[in-house]
């Protein structure tokens, strides 16, 4: 009995902290910050909110979800992001899992990367219930498409934005998921994702059965089909090439695409500085631009925030983003992994 009881008092206190840490969200100024100031280039960037941080718990082997939580909190569709920018200073993206009416949280979910550049680090050994974080967004670069059917494909963290999209399709849709892993035991949400697909959900454990078979999973798919896939990049590129005939490709990338060429060296003008530059082949335009023009914006370095867009008035782009329209690709680039074809590029900075 005594230890039940031990057991007990911590569970109340737990509680204790929890609510004592909501009252915190309502009392103190966790506001929507203001739109932050116009750089001087670039597109300005994403507001900014500080919200709590009420909850840093595992939900996986490797993987810890985290509850963010202020007051008003602009809405989401299934399928977007936010920015969190951690106390280092290092912006990382993080899909939105938790339920877009709530309006005075966010949840998001990541996997510790052994190998990374530490911001999973950081978030999963640094991060604690009580501190304050800057978020940017949410935006949303991977909608819920309406189609006639869907094919989802998750890897590991990858079920994290498919997760409401799930919660969100109606009654009657056509749909199957594929979510694989390396162990069930490393699959984030896997009794909920198991609930809500049913006979719909091919499970594939990696250290149980083998690979996916991509080939059975597209069988007799309807004209049409919406196919979704977040997870690693040879799963993406696996799906790609088995993407049947008709259907739609829908790909959700939280690291840059490996480019498939070497880079060459190029110069760049600065049309309205009136200083050409030149940006080596080992290099990005952003270094050789923030040498010239210290204050141009850019946050992660990645190609997918937008931070650091700008227009493009001569030349041939090489773009290496996960963000930009079609349209927008004709006359501008982000410059942070974005590169010439041509031996010369000019930018209206």
């Amino acid at each position: 009995m005594p230890k039940l009881r031990t057991v007990a008092l911590v569970a109340g206190a737990a509680l204790l902290t929890r609510r004592a840490l909501r009252r915190r969200v309502q009392a103190s100024p966790l506001w929507p910050l203001p739109a932050l100031d116009p750089p001087l280039s670039g597109r300005p960037r994403s507001r900014a909110l500080r919200l709590l941080l009420t909850a840093h718990e595992a939900v996986a082997d490797g993987v810890v979800q985290l509850r963010l939580e202020g007051s008003g909190l602009p809405r989401w569709e299934p399928g977007a992001h936010l920015d969190l920018v951690l106390p280092s200073g290092l912006v990382r993206q993080y899909s939105l899992c938790g339920d877009p009416e709530d309006t005075s949280s966010y949840t998001v979910a990541t996997r510790l990367v052994e190998d990374g550049r530490g911001g999973s680090r950081e978030v999963h050994e640094q991060l604690a219930e009580g501190m304050e974080l800057e978020v940017r967004g949410p935006r949303n670069r991977f909608p819920l498409v309406e189609a006639p059917a869907y094919v989802f494909v998750a890897g590991g963290i990858g079920i994290t934005p498919v997760l409401p999209m799930l919660r969100a399709l109606p009654d009657g849709t056509d749909w199957r998921l594929l979510y694989g892993g390396r162990s069930r035991a490393s699959m984030p949400f896997l009794e909920e994702v198991s609930k809500l697909a049913g006979d719909r959900l091919t499970l594939v454990a990696e250290d149980e059965d083998g690979r996916p078979d991509l080939a059975a999973l597209f069988t007799a798919v309807p004209e049409g089909t919406a196919v979704y896939c977040c997870g690693p990049e040879g799963l993406m590129a696996a799906v790609e090439a088995h993407l049947p005939e008709g259907a739609t490709l829908h790909l959700e990338r939280f690291t840059p695409r490996a480019n498939a060429g070497g880079n060459h060296a190029f110069a760049v003008e600065l049309r309205r500085s009136e200083r050409t530059l030149t940006v080596p082949a080992d290099s990005t335009v952003l270094a050789a631009v923030r040498r010239e023009l210290p204050d141009t914006a850019y946050s992660c370095e990645q190609g997918f925030c937008g931070t650091c867009q700008q227009r493009v008035l001569e030349g041939e782009i090489e773009h290496r983003d996960e963000l930009l329209t079609d349209a927008e690709r004709h006359e501008s680039m982000l410059i942070c992994v974005s590169r010439a074809r041509s031996d010369r590029l000019v930018l209206d900075m």
